[in-house]
């Protein structure tokens, strides 16, 4: 059966009852008010007649009123008859009353009046009596009836009491049981109900689901705790620190290497707000604050290690659910790139006094006092001094980037006019100019502010650019060569007329060892850009370069000028 024809019967029940209890109470009523009725109309007004009789007999003959009022009554009596043998004793009265009326002195008809009125008012009496015990019997059949019917519903609303409530109770409670067994991942328990209703459709639902997730728990759980375990051994085997946040930066786990990096045990923070934890942690506090620096200084391993801190964001279709710090140690590659500089500092100084020596004896050899040289061995003194120039020119820019990747970039800042500088940069390089028929021209307007600056090394990064210029220009044009005034700042500008630079190099012009594709140029280190980079950003100021294909380039830097 239904739930909803449950529902409907036990409602219905409950209506039926009162309908019952309704129509019985109101027939019993009913019965009741008619036998009263009857007591009141037919017997009860008899005997109000019969006194009114007898009371106006006892003033006859004397009272002349007392005639008209006995007629009176006697005429309502006659119309109120309703008992066998009334209208009898009722016809007879009259009978006498008559006689009576015509002849006062007649005593017999005067005894018989009362006797009537005596008859009249026993059978009515009599009436009452029996009227009274009909009523009686009425009034307990009544009772005997709604007794039995309220025993036999009150035992049925009772069952209904006792029984219904856990027709809905019971159903609810199994299937509570039944969630919070699924809910404490208990996917083996099944809900089995008796009646065929809603709750049973419902019941085998939940079975149905059960069976589901604990067909899916048995089939993945292993391989979901095997993949868990493994990539945490994983995790904790790497040497860089790794800590895992959701997305509200709760801390979900943390390795081993970060564990012992920050002083913090892991089955303490996990589950902790990441910034209540930095409270009490300066490198947490670090981790979490978005800072660019590259590395990061961090004592680990009895030694001064260093780190890169790279900030992973977990996504899942495109919503961000978590995010991942890690601290790559880069202290072996710190180590190597150390060495890797003093190796290149310690060369190239070793390597300069051996050129020197190679260019002084060719100067020696090209001396007509040592001797005069044919013309092959002119040529093979020529190509020894430009070997050995451009050995050294490779020597001393190596130099220089070893003081830059050192950290001992020594400037001599001071006052400098920037005309001079320019001037310098442009006879250094002006004889190699003349080779290609370059023509150098320098737009510096008078009156520029003095510069905040190390003289030799700006003067250096201009030659540079002014021998890029030169290299890469086509024989017959010009460079220029500009100074100029931009707010407190003063800049220089080298601007050629050669092929340009594909707009996709230009962001990795200023990286080490970088070399446009395509330009075949062998001689050069690479390292010539870089440094510039460094000299200038070192002097507080800034370098860019503009370029197009087929428009050339225009690489500039500026410099602040001196504050009065």
């Amino acid at each position: 059966m239904r739930l909803k024809t449950k529902l409907s019967l036990g409602i219905g029940f409950l209506f039926l009852v009162i309908v019952v209890f309704g129509i019985f109470g109101m027939v019993s009523i009913s019965r009741l008010k008619d036998d009263a009725d009857r007591v009141l109309k037919n017997n009860y007004e008899t005997l109000v007649y019969s006194n009114n009789m007898l009371k106006a007999l006892n003033s006859l003959p004397a009272d002349t009123s007392a005639w008209q009022f006995f007629e009176t009554n006697l005429r309502q009596q006659e119309q109120n008859i309703t008992e066998p043998g009334e209208k009898e004793a009722t016809f007879r009265l009259r009978q006498n009353f008559d006689r009576y009326r015509s002849n006062p002195s007649d005593f017999l008809a005067f005894t018989n009046i009362h006797r009537y009125l005596q008859r009249i008012n026993d059978l009515n009496q009599e009436a009452i009596l029996r009227k009274n015990r009909i009523a009686s019997d009425t009034a307990e059949e009544a009772t005997t009836w709604m007794a039995i019917i309220f025993t036999a519903l009150a035992l049925i609303a009772f069952s209904l009491v006792v029984n219904f409530p856990g027709i809905i109770s019971n159903p609810i409670s199994h299937l509570s049981a039944g969630i919070s067994a699924i809910a404490n991942k208990d996917y083996s328990k099944r809900i089995h109900l008796p009646q065929k209703d809603e709750f049973s459709d419902l019941a085998n639902a939940f079975n149905i689901m059960a069976e589901k997730l604990d067909e899916y728990e048995h089939s993945t759980l292993a391989r979901i705790k095997f993949e868990k375990t493994r990539i945490e051994t994983v995790i904790n085997q790497m040497r860089d620190a790794i800590i895992g946040f959701d997305e509200k930066r709760h801390i979900l786990f943390m390795n081993t290497v970060a564990a012992a990096l920050t002083g913090l045990r892991e089955k303490e923070v996990t589950g902790k707000y990441a910034p209540d934890v930095a409270l009490k942690n300066d490198l947490m506090r670090t981790l979490l604050q978005n800072d660019s620096r590259a590395e990061l200084k961090i004592f680990a391993d009895g030694k001064e290690s260093y780190f890169i801190k790279e900030n992973i964001e977990v996504r899942n279709e495109g919503e961000m659910i978590g995010e991942v710090i890690v601290l790559r140690n880069i202290t072996p590659f710190h180590e190597l790139d150390e060495a890797k500089t003093n190796f290149i500092a310690t060369v190239s100084h070793e390597l300069k006094t051996p050129i020197s020596s190679i260019k002084m004896s060719a100067k020696l050899l090209d001396d007509r006092r040592v001797g005069n040289l044919n013309k092959e061995q002119q040529e093979l003194l020529q190509s020894i001094r430009d070997d050995a120039d451009r050995l050294l020119r490779i020597t001393s820019e190596l130099l220089n980037m070893s003081q830059v990747e050192t950290g001992n970039i020594q400037l001599k800042i001071q006052p400098a006019q920037p005309s001079g500088i320019v001037d310098q940069a442009v006879q250094a390089v002006q004889f190699q100019a003349q080779q290609k028929n370059i023509n150098i021209r320098t737009v510096v307007p008078a009156g520029l502010p003095a510069i905040q600056a190390d003289t030799e090394k700006t003067s250096w990064v201009l030659i540079n650019f002014l021998t890029n210029a030169v290299k890469y220009s086509p024989e017959l044009s010009d460079v220029e060569v500009s100074a100029s005034i931009s707010g407190d700042k003063v800049s220089f500008t080298v601007k050629d007329h050669g092929r340009g630079i594909d707009e996709k190099y230009l962001p990795r012009l200023f990286d080490r060892y970088f070399k446009v594709p395509g330009t075949f140029e062998k001689s050069g280190t690479g390292l010539g850009l870089a440094i510039s980079k460094e000299f200038i950003e070192a002097q507080g100021g800034a370098i860019w370069v503009e370029s197009n294909i087929g428009e050339g380039s225009r690489f500039g830097f500026s410099l602040p000028v001196v504050k009065n």
